[in-house]
């Protein structure tokens, strides 16, 4: 009999199994499912990897392998021109040459970097350090060149072209060139060099890119820049060019056409720093638009800046030229503000039109502590017995007060702060008119628990009666202000200001920008033609304030204002008002053809005796120029 062959192994095995008592036992088909599930899990994700990095960024991709074996040459676009209403150009490119630094191509040698650096020195003065720091800035991974000056001369082209160096490239490019820049600069704005702050917001530009800074040039910088096109020059192994390759086209950017009168914007513009130089001033505002739809028709800025010259000579100006005044600078609104105060007081039932107060040029209040010591609040002058109509020509403070603030001892009943405040909002105070510029302000409106939370001081009557005269803590933009004149030469409606009126693109597509209605009060129509009487009076009556603009060929509906401010030292100066004012017009002037104008001197010496012969002066300009 054969004996049965022993292995250690199986031995030692077999006792290990008997000392452990282990059963061997098969894998659980869970254990399989855990498996086959990470496999597809795997799977799933070497897919969808290969598709971000073949598909999704495919384009960029292709792009780094292009610009690794050729060079890829930006073709800038042209940027859109913008017209006046009339299809008169603001603005035109100059063609010109750029000069640009291949980043790459530098790097490769370190003789022809010291080279390159040096010629760029000499022929266009610039520094090592600086070319340096712009080198340091650039994201190969985007780019690969850097632009180092915008406007080349022929004889620096001639130069650079002779010298055949690889790291350098002359392109084609335009620069964009303003008519009357300083008159036209706050609504236009102006371009430049992408920012840091400008790469970090918006990671599709580079460092290369123009955009538009302020302005219109800012507003609508992504329809006016257009869209690059580019072309490949294709290299042997020793870097000469065997082939070029239009890549894309480039796109130009669409024109812009404004609702700005470009001959009546100049005079304006003119007029107001006239009258400014006289003054000894710098600083004021005009604007004009049309009533019966929100167009802007001039918008004025002073002192203002050249985007064709050097901004940084602006810059240590203490007057602030960049400050667009008309839609960011916050004013106290003076009387200016005293026919809406009127309207509200008429909706609430305050007032009649024809009841009168008696004004002795002060109202006194009570002082419960001190009752030897009342609060006087002054008039700019004693007018007697006044109606609406009356108060509103004479701009008398007292009747103001009463119908804004009340009386004590409830002997007259007043709007109220909280009243007021709901009107400042109805009539577009408080919030953005919504202008397409960017840096609008919204102003400020006081209120009882704002200035206790402020101040730490209760509201009082006295801080009523500053408001509805225009003074305290009252704040509204010049737009603010004017827009709200011109609702009520429209009877009504607030439209929401604009300036560009249609956009043409370069194949001829037309989009028109039609006036909207921010909001709708014409159900104040009735009331708010007895106030219309009262800005007439304010030229028609030879007590109105504004009775200066009296003979003019066309009737004009007007409200004057000063506003005291850093502690009453210095003086405002405002003019708000329309024409046509009445439905029967001379010369069969249309409403279409309504035109309401502000003008704001800051820190006039004769407060409105300054700004009414520059608002008559305008009105007149346009009545002959427009409307005859």
């Amino acid at each position: 009999m054969k004996k049965k062959e022993l292995f250690l192994e199986e031995a030692v095995l077999d006792d290990l199994a008997q000392d452990l008592d282990v059963l061997e036992l098969p894998l659980s088909r869970r254990a399989f499912k855990l498996v086959g599930l990470a496999i597809i899990i795997v799977i799933v994700i070497v897919i969808v990897r290969v598709f971000y990095l073949g598909v999704w960024q495919g384009d960029f991709y292709k792009s780094r392998a292009q610009i690794n074996t050729n060079q890829i040459i930006p073709l800038r676009a042209e940027r859109g021109i913008i017209f006046d209403r009339f299809n008169k150009p603001f603005v035109e490119n100059l063609p010109v040459f750029r000069l640009s630094l291949m980043v790459v191509e530098l790097l490769k040698s370190q003789k022809e970097r010291e080279q390159t650096l040096k010629i760029l020195n000499d022929i266009i003065g610039l520094p090592l350090g600086k070319i340096d720091s712009l080198i340091r800035e650039v994201n190969l991974e985007k780019q690969n060149s850097i632009t180092l000056a915008k406007n080349l001369t022929i004889e620096q082209v001639i130069k650079l072209k002779n010298l055949n160096l690889k790291s350098i490239r002359i392109e084609e490019n335009f620069e964009r060139q303003y008519y009357n820049p300083k008159i036209n600069a706050h609504f236009l704005g102006y371009t430049g060099i992408v920012s840091k702050n400008d790469l970090y917001n918006n990671p599709e530009f580079s460092i290369n890119d123009i955009l538009g800074k302020v302005g219109l040039e800012s507003y609508y910088d992504k329809e006016l820049r257009g869209k690059d096109g580019q072309r490949a020059s294709f290299r042997d192994a020793k870097g000469k060019i065997i082939d070029e390759k239009l890549l894309t086209e480039p796109i130009a950017g669409v024109n812009l056409y404004l609702t700005i009168d470009a001959e009546f914007q100049s005079y304006f513009y003119q007029r107001l720093k006239q009258g400014l130089s006289v003054l000894g001033r710098w600083s004021g505002v005009g604007i004009a638009l049309n009533p019966q739809n929100g167009e802007i028709l001039a918008l004025v800025s002073l002192p203002s800046f050249d985007a064709n010259n050097d901004l940084s000579e602006f810059l240590s100006d203490p007057n602030k030229p960049f400050f667009n005044r008309a839609i960011s600078g916050v004013y106290a609104p003076g009387s200016t503000i005293k026919p809406l105060v009127a309207l509200a007081a008429l909706e609430e039932d305050v007032i009649t039109p024809t009841q009168t107060i008696f004004s002795p040029g002060f109202l006194e209040i009570p002082n419960p502590y001190h009752p030897e010591q009342p609060s006087r609040f002054l008039d700019w002058k004693a007018h007697g017995w006044v109606n609406l109509y009356s108060a509103i020509a004479r701009s008398s403070n007292v009747y103001f007060y009463t119908i804004g603030g009340g009386l004590p001892n409830n002997e007259f009943r007043g709007i109220g702060i909280e009243k007021l405040k709901e009107y400042w909002e109805k009539f577009g105070f408080g919030e953005k008119t919504g202008i397409d510029l960017p840096g609008e302000n919204q102003g400020f409106l006081p209120d009882p628990e704002e200035k206790e939370q402020r101040t730490g001081e209760i509201w009082r009557v006295g801080d009523t009666y500053n408001v509805s005269i225009g003074q305290g803590d009252l704040l509204v933009t010049p737009l603010q202000l004017i827009n709200y004149i011109a609702m009520i030469a429209n009877n009504g409606k607030i439209f929401r200001p604009f300036i560009v009126k249609k956009v043409i693109s370069e194949d001829g597509v037309i989009e028109k920008i039609q006036p909207y209605v921010l909001k709708n009060y014409t159900e104040f129509a009735e009331h708010i033609k007895e106030v219309q009487k009262g800005m007439i009076d304010v030229v028609k009556k030879s007590y109105g304030t504004a009775n200066f603009l009296s003979d003019l060929p066309i009737s004009v509906a007007a409200k004057t204002g000063t506003a005291q401010i850093q502690g009453n030292t210095k003086i405002n100066a405002l003019f708000v008002g329309y024409l046509p004012a009445e439905a029967l017009m001379k010369m069969g002037a249309s409403l279409d053809k309504q035109i309401a104008i502000l003008v704001l001197i800051e820190n006039a010496r004769e407060d409105r005796l300054n700004v009414t012969p520059i608002a008559k002066d305008v009105f007149e300009w346009y009545y002959y120029n427009r409307l005859k």
